[in-house]
């Protein structure tokens, strides 16, 4: 089970690190997109195959939550920044 994965990466007695969503049944009824800033959040079971709104520092990236994802934190998911790139002159 997954159950020991997370508890190599944090103290037994600690647990997973997560946030409370009050709306969480009513918007995985709806399937309506939750926002959130809390990018340390860990993804847990029960949040497979909903959608949220992780921000990134400017906008809110939406990620449907796959089961694939869970043990791993909301942040991961949603980079912080841009990838860099030369710009070419048409001098050359």
């Amino acid at each position: 089970m997954r159950a020991t994965e997370i508890l190599n990466k944090r103290s037994v007695w600690k647990g997973p690190f997560f946030r409370s969503f009050p709306n969480l049944t009513q918007a995985k009824k709806d399937n309506q997109v939750i926002k959130t800033t809390a990018r340390n959040c860990t993804i847990l079971p029960n949040f497979v195959g909903m959608r949220f709104g992780v921000h990134n520092g400017k906008n809110y990236i939406p990620i449907q939550i796959t089961e694939a994802m869970i043990d791993y934190k909301l942040g991961f998911f949603v980079p912080t920044r841009k990838k860099f790139s030369y710009r070419l002159t048409k001098n050359k």
